[in-house]
């Protein structure tokens, strides 16, 4: 029938424009800031630094590769990398950032950072209520401010956070089996010390004869 897909389209139209006046799923308007709609679990916002641990600093994932600094369209990321090696939280020499700074009044959310880490060790907020007066003081976001635990990287992005750790727990636990392995094959090839040798028996010492 000719206009039959036209008509299907202008019904469909119209269904979803009476459904978004009487749907309680398509009533999206809230009356904010007093009532606020929680963040998709797929939204996100400006970049955040993960740490591992209690401590932030100990904590960070970031080697100050500077990757993510090169490949930011709007250079908006300034690292200085650290050039002596610090423990992390387990206590493994790494390189750290020594300023890891992101202005997020450039910023433009493209996540590109992110895609780019080889760590895992920047990802998204899905945090909005950033308005500031102070512009150029409070929107330039220094190693601190955008620190925040992998707990808070699980709560927003639990999906994305479960993947990244069975990740870690997988590669852990292949570096763990291969030096097991190795150090096993090192004792086994390491020479076995000699046997000590049984000392010579003594011939029992002749006994005289009686005298008669």
């Amino acid at each position: 029938m000719l206009g039959e897909g036209i008509i299907k389209g202008m019904a469909e139209t119209a269904r979803n424009f009476l459904g978004s006046y009487t749907s309680d799923e398509r009533l999206t308007t809230v009356q904010y800031p007093e009532e606020r709609l929680a963040p998709k679990e797929a939204a996100r916002n400006f970049p955040f630094l993960v740490y591992d641990g209690p401590d932030w600093e100990k904590g960070l994932r970031c080697v100050a590769c500077q990757i993510c600094e090169k490949e930011c369209p709007p250079k908006c990321i300034y690292i200085v990398k650290d050039p002596a090696k610090k423990p992390d939280y387990v206590g493994k020499l790494q390189f750290q950032p020594k300023v890891f700074d992101i202005d997020t009044s450039v910023c433009m959310s493209c996540q590109i950072c992110v895609e780019v880490c080889p760590f895992d060790a920047i990802k998204m907020d899905i945090e909005y209520e950033l308005s500031t007066p102070d512009r150029f003081g409070e929107l330039l976001l220094n190693k601190q401010a955008l620190s925040k635990p992998n707990e808070y990287y699980r709560k927003i992005h639990p999906t994305e956070a479960a993947e990244v750790d069975a990740r870690f727990a997988a590669e852990k636990a292949k570096m763990e089996a291969k030096a097991k392995a190795e150090a096993e094959a090192k004792a086994a090839a390491s020479p076995r010390a000699p046997a000590p040798k049984p000392e010579p028996r003594q011939a029992p010492a002749p006994e005289l004869a009686k005298a008669t």
